[in-house]
């Protein structure tokens, strides 16, 4: 028999985060007049490697340190920012799972994403390197504030005497609320987690749970789902 892939703690936490969760919030931008001068003086000043270009506050493109070495390879320094960065700008929202932001990472190919809100306004930047730091950060968080939730709710059934036990959860979705899609599947997590369920099969419940979930949220007006 085959046997099912295990499902890591680190991909469990990717269907949980959002991404303004990992984001960088302080976003270093640059506009379409700049020279590409400019652009690799800004690169040295704050130690990255492409930044969103911005032109009366709008998001109008995105350039990168390879766009730079392309120029310098050309003796191109003078041309503008405009004449050499990507116009069809790949974005994330802020508010959808992780784990849409690392499948676009995968699919594209690029060091980073301009975050955007549901009106299209520029809230921040996310690389593969915030992803790592934000999952990090989570997965401390997470050890020390459920260790006691976990002790205290694992004792549950120690008076009861009954042939057979069961708890049964319910958790209400709401259709096209993208601010709250994934919050049911975090409670059900945490709570299989201080009811001292094995780790591995929460993993595997939760995900199935967010797929479901997000399934709900994008293309219904909204229902409810069941554990028992």
């Amino acid at each position: 028999m085959k046997r099912a892939k295990e499902v890591t703690k680190v991909q469990e936490l990717v269907y949980e985060l959002k991404v303004e969760q990992a984001m960088t919030r302080d976003v270093i931008t640059i506009t379409p007049q700049s020279s590409m001068s400019e652009f690799r003086e800004v690169l040295r000043v704050n130690r990255i490697s492409g930044t969103p270009v911005l032109e009366n506050g709008k998001l109008v493109g995105i350039i990168s340190i390879e766009d730079l070495i392309k120029a310098l390879a050309r003796g191109e320094l003078d041309a503008t920012v405009g004449e050499k960065m990507t116009r069809d700008v790949k974005t994330v929202y802020a508010d959808e799972p992780l784990v849409q932001a690392v499948g676009k990472f995968a699919r594209y190919g690029f060091g980073r994403f301009p975050v955007v809100d549901r009106q299209g306004k520029l809230v921040g930047i996310l690389t593969q390197g915030d992803i790592v730091r934000g999952l990090l950060k989570r997965l401390e968080v997470d050890y020390h504030e459920e260790e006691i939730h976990r002790y205290r709710a694992s004792h549950i059934f120690e008076d009861i005497v009954a042939d057979e036990a069961a708890l049964l959860f319910r958790y209400n979705v709401i259709g096209q609320d993208f601010n709250r899609a994934g919050e049911a599947a975090s409670s059900l997590k945490r709570t299989l987690s201080r009811l001292g369920i094995d780790p591995r099969i929460i993993r595997r419940v939760t995900i199935a749970a967010y797929e479901a979930e997000m399934n709900i949220v994008i293309f219904t007006d909204g229902g409810s789902w069941w554990l028992r």
